[in-house]
């Protein structure tokens, strides 16, 4: 059995609860292929709403891994 990457999934749970305002157990509650539907779908509105390349949100399979740094 192959397990779904953990950075992937909270990629994907950080990218539905900011646009939707879900909570964290909404967006556990999914499976896998509605999470992906629902970040495809995310991305296509963000697409359509933001025509100039200058300030375009990003689709979640473009955007890259937060590093995070603890001072």
């Amino acid at each position: 059995m192959r397990l779904y990457p953990e950075d992937e999934l909270y990629k994907e749970m950080a990218f539905i609860s900011y646009y939707f305002h879900w909570s964290e157990d909404d967006v556990l509650g999914l499976e896998h292929r509605q999470r992906r539907k629902w970040c495809s779908e995310i991305s296509g509105i963000n697409k359509e709403l933001s025509p100039s390349k200058d300030k375009k949100e990003k689709s979640i399979t473009e955007m890259k891994p937060a590093s995070f740094t603890f001072g």
